[in-house]
Order: structure tokens, then sequence, then C-alpha cells
């Protein structure tokens, strides 16, 4: 099964330069590579089947002797359709992954030129095959989309979908907390059983089914492409995780925060910085156990 879906890739084009490599040096290589070449010249007829039933059932029984050089042809034929249908079944199934790992930022273009920048810890999935017929993709994480005028736009999460024709915008899906913001064109958020729609300089979010209050949006981009965390009524613990997933550290919190809702904007260049204002805000004692770990404690005021 390993290898058929190597070959699939191969005939799909979908290897990397080093696995084109590997590929082209297994022994039976020359015989994949005849194959493609001989597969790519094929076109399959149209197929009438209720015809084509007609015909059989009403042609007169005979025996036919078929000989070994037709077999042979017969076994080439079954072997060019298998690899045929394991191309197709790969094209239309398999779906294109584009990660961000904690500590990057990644940014790719999608099938249709539309250009997608990947926060921190996100990944979006689509298929590459059918995008033109379904501009339709999902993501986990934080994203910003410029999208090409086209057919309709869909990015859907686990709480919510945002569907748009040509735009550019910001979609973040964090545990219960859901923010959408639309930096040019007109966007249209569904969220649970609620639909709003925003143009440009708006911004929506809910948390736990609730609809907050959110201040219209004076930038072009999102913050955190060029070097900041921009919060807005946000939890202490969603900060923590932000900045753990920017930062690639680990950072344990001893205090929720008590409630209290951060908005602001945090240095995303230096940690030190960025520890410093979330310390000072709430209170808190940094202690740095080695490069990859910090907990942040409640300060005691009376040492």
């Amino acid at each position: 099964m390993e290898e058929n879906y190597e070959l699939a890739k191969w005939l799909a084009g979908d290897m990397s330069p080093e696995e084109v490599r590997a590929f082209e040096a297994r022994p039976e290589y020359t015989t994949y590579a005849k194959i493609a070449q001989y597969s790519a010249q094929l076109e399959a007829p149209s197929f009438d089947v209720d015809s084509m039933y007609r015909k059989v059932t009403a042609a007169p029984k005979a025996v036919k002797v078929i000989s070994l050089y037709q077999k042979t042809w017969f076994k080439v034929a079954a072997t060019v359709a298998i690899f045929l249908g394991i191309t197709l079944f790969y094209k239309t199934n398999v779906a294109i992954s584009e990660v961000s790992e904690n500590g990057q930022l990644k940014s790719f273009a999608l099938p249709d030129a539309s250009q997608v920048v990947l926060n921190s810890g996100s990944s979006v999935n689509y298929n590459k095959w059918s995008w033109n017929k379904d501009r339709s993709l999902d993501l986990k994480g934080e994203a910003y989309f410029k999208v090409a005028k086209g057919k309709k736009f869909e990015v859907n999460t686990s709480l919510g979908t945002v569907t748009v024709l040509g735009t550019q915008f910001d979609v973040k899906a964090r545990k219960d907390r859901f923010d959408v913001v639309c930096y040019e064109g007109r966007v249209k958020v569904n969220y649970q059983n609620q639909e709003v729609i925003i143009t440009r300089g708006k911004a929506v979010s809910f948390e736990k089914g609730m609809k907050l209050n959110i201040p219209n949006h004076l930038n072009t981009h999102p913050s955190w492409m060029t070097g900041e965390f921009s919060f807005v009524q946000e939890h202490l613990t969603n900060i923590v995780d932000e900045m753990q997933r920017h930062f690639n550290v680990q950072i344990e919190c001893q205090s929720s925060g008590n409630g209290q809702l951060f908005t602001g904007s945090i240095p995303q260049r230096n940690l030190d910085q960025a520890l410093a204002i979330i310390s000072s805000t709430y209170h808190l004692k940094i202690q740095k156990v080695n490069s990859q770990k910090i907990i942040l404690q409640v300060a005691d005021d009376g040492k």
C-alpha cells in the first residue's frame, strides 16, 4: 500500500525534490516511467452503460481464443488502469496540509493565488484538486487571508464559519474564543445560530456562546504579522497560551487573573518585555527555571 501511495504521489507531481530523487533511484522506476508515458496519452471515451448492456446481451455466444500477446497487453492495460485509479483517488481525497509550528509564521499561496499567513501553532487543510470548484478550507488556530476574487471562499473552524468573495480578513479560533476582523471588503460570519456581516475596519468576537463588544480596527493588517500581540477583553490564560506558541517556551501560570480582562498590545520580539507587561498587570512574579520553562507566580506584596 505504501508503494502504491508513493507511486500516486509521483504521478500527481506532489513529491518534494528529495522524494523524487529517492523514487527515481528505485529499480522499478524505469517501468513506472514507461507506464506513465503511455497512460498520459490515453483519454477515456464516453461510456453508455445501457447501450453496452444491450449489445452484450444481444450478441451471439461465442468462444474467442486470446493470444499470449493480447494477454500481455491486457495486463499492461489493467496495470495502467490501476495506477490511474490510484492517482485519481489521491488527487480527489488527499488533503493538503499547511502547518505553522510554535515560534513560527508561515506564508503560502492557495491554488487561486489567494494568500494565507498562519500564526504560530496553526494549521490549514484543503483539497488542491477540487479548489476551483469548492474554495473551502479548515483552519485550526489563527490565519490572515487575502482572498483572490472569484467564487465563494469559506474558512471552517470548530467554532464557526467565515464566508467571503474577495477580501482581506483575520480569523482566530482558540479554545472557546472566536475572533474575525475584516480589513477589506465584506465578511459573513456564522457562529452557532447567529449570522453577522462585517465590513472594512469592523470586528466581531464570540466567547462561550456570547457576543463581545469589540471596537473598530484601524490597522490594515493583524498586529501579530508585524511583531505585536493585540488583545481585546482577553483572559490571562489565553494571553499566556499565545506567548507560549509564539516564543515556543513553556509558561506555567499559577494565577487565573481573577477574571481581569486585558486590552492592549504586547511586543513579540522580546520575551522579557512581554513577561514584564504581564507580570506588572496581573501582579505576578517571574521565575525562569531554564531557557525553555518559566513560572508565573502570584507576587507577595509583603516581600
